[in-house]
């Protein structure tokens, strides 16, 4: 039996992706040869890796707007790095929402000075942070969209005349944003678009070279553009799967289609939450992620059962995290309303027997 599949990453992925790709590893496209066994360089392959820069370009509305689609290694964290090498000179400022841009604040601060704009860290990251001031004098402002961790989303992306920076590795295709308004977009393809092993960076090429230091050619943006994102081996799976990905998206209709699935399974969700007395939401009404919903019991005796009854209607990837405890529903793309829809049915049936 297929599992209702709630894990926070590595993400669901369509099925139909998944028998493509798994087709592919045995044999691509008829040519007598493995995805993962054919030269990086081969014409096969620079058509895939293509097609799937194109199309991150196409969904987010950016081709043909100055705009670059890398596929890179080392995750988010290594763009922690990449962001500052490339960008920061004297001053950054960061809007510290989660452990994520915790972690790219430590990396950033190797580079030069460091502004925390603003903070929701002594609230355990429950919130977004509103009415700050972003000072003038900032070599850019880095924000983390989606906070896998919390289940807290930006609703409103800042409003700057700096570079503006955005990590979006769990809610990147997700929702309609105006993504010209960002200098530059990384995220981890493990969330929402692919397996793990790829990092997706699209990023405004009169926005690079403004920094005095030299770069080291695997950290610099410029020089992967400049090899066609192929500067060293891309990881030839992974990539695959998110071009797999990314034209199944494009096939129901792009990012605005999907927003409005993204909206029901969140509504049905929360709706749910605020409810029904057992449960209680982690994360402010307001900021609530459409991606990873944050709850836990009202009373933690009841842990035991409500455990056994999602496990044995065939739910995985349920637990929190630890930071946080209880449990986080993620309900990335490929999700289906349908499995939102077991989810809940198991909530009211919890609170029938209690």
């Amino acid at each position: 039996m297929k599992k209702h599949n709630f894990s926070a990453g590595p993400c669901i992925l369509p099925q139909e992706v998944m028998q493509k790709a798994a087709s592919a590893v045995i044999e691509l496209d008829d040519i007598g040869l493995s995805l993962i066994e054919i030269s990086h360089r081969s014409k096969e392959f620079v058509d895939i890796m293509e097609q799937a820069r194109s199309l991150a370009l196409e969904l987010l509305g950016l081709k043909d707007k100055g705009y670059q689609a890398l596929f890179l290694h080392g995750g988010a964290s290594m763009e922690f790095l990449m962001v500052a090498y490339n960008f920061l000179e004297k001053k950054a400022g960061y809007l510290n929402t989660g452990t994520w841009s915790d972690k790219a604040i430590k990396e950033a601060r190797l580079f030069g000075e460091v502004v925390e704009v603003a903070s929701s860290k002594d609230k355990n990251y429950n919130f977004i942070p509103k009415d700050y001031k972003i000072p003038g004098d900032l070599d850019y402002l880095h924000i983390t969209s989606n906070n896998t961790i919390y289940g807290t989303q930006f609703k409103e992306i800042p409003k700057t005349d700096l570079p503006l920076i955005c990590d979006m590795s769990s809610d990147i295709f997700s929702r309609q944003l105006d993504f010209s308004q960002f200098d530059l977009i990384y995220a981890g393809a493990q969330k929402n678009m692919g397996p793990a092993g790829v990092t997706l960076v699209v990023v405004k090429e009169d926005a690079l070279g403004k920094v005095s230091r030299k770069i080291p050619s695997m950290m610099d943006y410029k020089v992967h553009i400049d090899k066609d994102s192929m500067f060293n081996t891309p990881p030839v799976f992974p990539v695959y799967t998110s071009m797999l990905t990314l034209q199944w998206l494009k096939d129901l209709g792009g990012i605005a289609a999907i927003k409005e699935v993204n909206e029901k399974k969140a509504q049905l969700l929360y709706s749910e939450i605020d409810l029904n007395p057992l449960f209680k939401g982690f994360a402010a009404k307001e900021d609530r992620s459409n991606m990873n919903a944050t709850f836990t019991l009202a009373d933690e005796k009841l842990k035991d059962t409500f455990d056994a009854m999602w496990k044995e209607a065939g739910i995985n990837g349920l637990n929190g995290h630890r930071s946080v405890g209880g449990y986080r529903a993620s309900m990335y793309n490929a999700l289906s309303l349908e499995s939102v829809g077991v989810l809940v049915d198991i909530m009211s049936d919890l609170e029938r027997k209690a």
